[in-house]
């Protein structure tokens, strides 16, 4: 089975909502590259994806953490107001109708909601006397 990264408690996402995460992936080459994710919830169930809007491949939230519309339905790309599902990504509205935000694999384990199937860099760049974290996320 593929490494689990905890990304954030259950509870800090409510139903019908979205949260970003900054994280630092390992490229093909071995590189660390800053990645976008957002994760959104329905119910009991969790989605991922990558917070790259498939027209221009631009982050969603033009202003950071706001991804809803104003009813709060859809996540909606505040570049140019393409609306896409909470739980398949799937883009019905906008210069990008029929293609999907890119998926990542979300996993509840234990109240924790995580991502498997990538690599995340563990190397933050701080020195590790220091007390830092292996793996840095933050929240948009």
């Amino acid at each position: 089975m593929s490494e689990l990264y905890v990304i954030c408690q259950n509870g800090e996402i409510d139903d019908g909502q979205a949260r970003g995460f900054s994280l630092m992936r390992i490229e093909s080459t071995g590189e660390p590259k800053p990645w976008n994710i957002l994760i959104t919830r329905k119910g009991n169930n969790f989605f991922g994806f990558e917070n790259s809007c498939p027209h221009m491949n631009e982050r969603l939230d033009a202003t950071p953490g706001e991804f809803l519309d104003e009813e709060g339905n859809f996540l909606t790309c505040g570049q140019h107001g393409a609306q896409f599902d909470l739980d398949t990504g799937e883009c019905f509205i906008g210069p990008c109708q029929g293609k999907r935000l890119p998926p990542i694999t979300v996993i509840v384990d234990d109240g924790d909601v995580c991502i498997t199937g990538v690599e995340l860099a563990e190397d933050d760049g701080m020195d590790d006397s220091e007390g830092a974290p292996e793996v840095m996320i933050t929240s948009d």
